[in-house]
């Protein structure tokens, strides 16, 4: 591969998706290293005053700022954007300053966006907290209910923003449809892909307009880093995120981008394997549930409400699925008793993380609206890791034994 293959469309469009993950992006610099390089630099210098007045003008490319381009980042902004089948990527310092820049950056006072109710706990804080303060108005519905998309829609609605597969619950949207009424109606689709990653859905391919990831999860995928992204139209990228982001600088460093575009080379092998492993643990888990009048929330399995909806939109359904226990007590009893899995409220590790929605990740909100969400008292999420299937069968055996179950 020639030094500046990886960053040429003309070349990387013909790759299949392994291939943009371990060579998209790749840009070499003289030297010609192997490993893509690390450059750790706040500004740039210039042989001429009127090179860097054109590169500021927009009429020459090349670096101006780390605030605005470095090329490690740039690398990564680019794979990203190969795996999803965008035409442009714009890397964030987290996944919430993802969410935060791609509702903010083109929403204004007197605008309307449409929410699901079931979300990560921030983005729900987003919704029904921080957008109101700017005079932006937002409905929250049951995503799983098509017809409550189209009753919610108003004459300034802007936005729709959901997650699929959800978190915590695992609610699964329709996303041909929504990203179909949305055009009919001039609305643009603003999706959470962090549960999945474009190893598993590609919602750009079902009409989303936008898609967010917290690029901490999967991408990385090791418990490393923060980062997050969003992916878009190159127009959409240029004219509406990036003076957004220039203005406010959420923007990542260049070591985690290069970290997490590592990260990505493995992304495929991890999650897919991750999936077929948490296929193995839920269903040697939900007979246990049913017995004792829990509850098996898990796309990738036929008790799933919307189970043929999941496999039809996804490749496979991911690392993450949720439970019930019934009660707080006994939730608590079985993250005690745990001895392999960590209790830990990330999910997209290659290590299993299991954690209590209620106290954790869902705790800023309000009891009612957990639950209206479906975080109840008793509900775990589980991120099922790469390690021996049967030793984490063990151990949550021996955990569900402590608990009664």
């Amino acid at each position: 591969m020639k030094k500046t293959t990886g960053m040429d469309r003309a070349a990387t469009r013909n790759w299949r998706p392994a291939t943009r993950a371990v060579r998209g992006g790749t840009w070499r610099s003289e030297h010609g290293e192997t490993s893509e390089a690390l450059f750790l630099t706040s500004g740039y210098a210039y042989d001429d005053a009127q090179t860097v007045a054109d590169r500021f003008a927009g009429d020459a490319d090349g670096m101006t700022y780390s605030r605005l381009q470095n090329p490690t980042v740039a690398m990564l902004e680019e794979r990203i954007a190969l795996l999803e089948g965008a035409e442009a990527c714009r890397a964030q310092a987290s996944g919430m300053a993802a969410m935060t820049a791609a509702l903010l950056c083109q929403l204004s006072v007197g605008d309307h966006c449409v929410a699901a109710r079931a979300a990560f706990g921030s983005c729900r804080w987003l919704v029904d907290s921080l957008l109101p303060r700017f005079g932006i108005e937002t409905t929250v519905i049951d995503s799983a209910e098509d017809a409550a998309w189209e009753a919610a829609i108003q004459p300034n609605t802007k936005v729709f923003f959901f997650e699929t597969p959800a978190n915590p619950t695992l609610d699964i949207v329709d996303l041909q449809f929504v990203c179909d009424l949305a055009k009919a109606h001039g609305i643009t689709t603003v999706v959470d892909n962090a549960f999945a990653s474009p190893a598993l859905q590609r919602p750009m391919e079902f009409g989303a307009d936008v898609v967010a990831y917290s690029a901490t999860k999967l991408m990385d995928g090791q418990g490393r880093v923060l980062a997050g992204a969003i992916c878009g139209s190159e127009e959409w990228i240029n004219e509406t995120l990036l003076p957004f982001q220039r203005n406010t600088g959420p923007n990542l460093s260049p070591f985690n981008a290069w970290v997490v575009h590592k990260g990505l080379e493995t992304l495929d092998l991890r999650a897919k394997r991750q999936s077929e492993q948490a296929v193995a643990l839920g269903q040697f888990l939900e007979p246990r549930l049913e017995k004792a009048g829990g509850q098996m929330l898990h796309p990738g399995l036929p008790s799933h409400p919307r189970h043929d909806l999941a496999l039809a939109q996804m490749d496979m359904t991911g690392p993450i699925f949720a439970f019930d226990v019934g009660t707080r007590e006994r939730a608590f009893a079985i993250l005690d008793a745990l001895e392999l899995i960590d209790i830990s409220n990330n999910i997209g590790d290659a290590r299993s993380l299991m954690c209590h929605p209620a106290s954790t990740t869902h705790a800023s909100l309000s009891e009612d609206a957990r639950m209206d969400m479906g975080v109840t008292e008793g509900l775990l999420r589980i991120n099922v890791g790469l390690e021996d299937i049967a030793d984490l069968k063990e151990d949550m055996d021996r955990a569900l034994v402590a608990a009664t179950l």
